[in-house]
């Protein structure tokens, strides 16, 4: 699932538009048994109010499935906030607001994003980056369902629904003293898991012509291209799909896709999981990090060592990519 079916496809969800419902989603593509189940989920809990908590890796479509859960729900407005985006010091100030005169530089009262999602749903992004202290703010909201502006004394009713999502293992946080368990039971009254795209290759070709059908192609696609795209990891899940669509789309616009035509981008034997951030089960960890760093290697090499290019091969930040380049020495 992308941003056309997933994260990726249609760019990062924007902070909600108050005047003017927003457009429809995307499509939840795929008919695996997993991802039947899940559009199935989430038609019943958009029919309530109950809190939601979207999980999955990163790249798997957790924005889209939030975002069908409110479309579906009949609320309005949807106000994103993307927590993991937002540093520290200004993220108290964006949820909850603040009055003139709170703290050095606030010249005029604002209104936060709890206040903005009035009535509807208030999507909360990479909630896992959210501090403990916070955490404990939130869930006085979630428990009470009112809040103050920060500098102020009035106290204000929160109406909205919460929808989270974190590409996270919460119970891991929990246990590390990262995440309050009492705010983790609160947001978890319903989880909804998109699961990694390696776990459902039979979608492959399907996602494949959706992604290229909204870039105005619609190619061929050989059994073999077939055979290449299932033999990968996805790392990246479909937003590193939806990239190597658009590759695709931009060299070779017209006649059928092969898979040769995957080598400018995936040279060798080599599946995406050698450069992954853990090691498998049952392997060593040197084992693991000398194929690991062979593998980014050879990928930085196709790139000519542009980390951003090739972050975006794979899927993921260039923070992330230049975290495990440090880790192997690299």
């Amino acid at each position: 699932m992308t941003r056309s079916t997933a994260e990726g496809a249609q760019g990062p969800v924007t902070p909600a538009r108050i005047a003017g419902r927003p457009a429809a989603p995307a499509a939840i593509v795929g008919e695996s048994a997993a991802l039947v189940a899940l559009r199935r989920a989430v038609e019943v809990v958009a029919a309530t109010r109950a809190s939601v908590l979207v999980t999955g890796e990163t790249g798997t479509g957790k924005g889209l499935v939030a975002r069908h859960v409110h479309a579906l729900s009949g609320l309005h407005p949807l106000v994103h906030v993307d927590c993991a985006s937002l540093a520290p010091s200004v993220i108290e100030s964006e949820l909850f607001g603040h009055e003139r005169g709170a703290f050095t530089g606030a010249g005029e009262r604002r209104i936060g994003r709890l206040e903005r999602a009035a009535g509807g749903t208030l999507f909360l992004d990479e909630i896992a980056d959210i501090e403990p202290q916070l955490q404990a703010k939130l869930l006085r909201v979630l428990q009470d369902r009112a809040f103050e502006r920060v500098g102020g004394g009035e106290t204000l009713a929160f109406r909205a629904r919460i929808v989270a999502a974190t590409n996270r293992d919460l119970g891991r946080e929990i246990e590390a003293g990262r995440f309050r368990a009492d705010l983790y039971y609160r947001l978890q009254v319903v989880e909804l898991h998109v699961p990694p795209l390696r776990a459902r290759p039979s979608d492959l070709p399907l996602l494949t012509r959706e992604l290229a059908s909204r870039l105005g192609v619609g190619p061929e696609l050989r059994d073999d291209f077939h055979e290449r795209l299932a033999r990968h990891d996805w790392p990246g899940n479909v937003r590193e799909l939806a990239n190597l669509v658009e590759r695709l789309a931009v060299a070779k616009p017209s006649g059928p896709w092969e898979a040769r035509d995957l080598d400018r981008w995936w040279r060798g034997p080599r599946r995406a999981s050698d450069c992954e951030a853990g090691p498998p089960r049952g392997r060593s960890k040197q084992r693991f990090e000398e194929r690991e760093r062979a593998a980014l290697e050879e990928l930085l090499a196709a790139h000519r060592w542009n980390v951003s290019a090739a972050a975006r091969s794979l899927g993921i930040s260039r923070g992330a990519l230049r975290g495990r380049l440090r880790r192997l020495g690299l």
